[in-house]
């Protein structure tokens, strides 16, 4: 029998360090380790839940998705339902499709954006970006344009 070896990346892999449910899809979650580690953020998985049919049991179920729970050393989310887990790898991956107000004033200053050019480039008014970055939240869909936006510019 030969030993399983690992190699070791340098990246450190998304974990959790703690998570409470809110409402019925959204989860404050603090990162212990990997690209968003010491953040604290609230996270609406609705996107995954309607997305997956394993997930189907948590649709619109409070009292469920308020059993959420860390198991396996902060990797996984499961909740009380049979098979009922997520990994901190895919909330990570979700997280990243977000953004703060905050995240999104770095997105302007980064790209030497306007207001009134972000409007155009995003397909919104200039009130609305300024919305964006008082108040929030700043739409997925918005945020994922901003991804493909810097990515489109750096390969100009």
């Amino acid at each position: 029998m030969s030993a399983i070896e690992f190699i070791e990346s340098g990246i450190a892999l998304p974990r959790l360090g703690s998570v409470q449910a809110l409402g019925t899809s959204c989860l404050q979650v603090v990162w212990a380790e990997g690209a968003r580690a010491g953040r604290s953020e609230t996270l609406d998985l609705a996107p995954l839940i309607a997305s997956y049919r394993i997930y189907r049991p948590l649709r619109d179920n409070a009292a469920l998705f308020a059993t959420a729970r860390l198991i396996e050393n902060g990797e996984v989310v499961a909740w009380a339902g049979e098979n009922l887990e997520m990994t901190a790898d895919m909330i990570g991956h979700l997280a990243a499709q977000e953004m703060t107000p905050a995240d999104f004033a770095s997105f302007l200053q980064r790209n030497n954006l306007t207001q009134a050019a972000a409007g155009a480039v995003l397909g919104r008014s200039r009130r609305q970006i300024g919305y964006y970055l008082e108040k929030g939240p700043v739409p997925r869909v918005v945020a994922l344009a901003c991804a493909g936006w810097e990515g489109m510019m750096r390969n100009i």
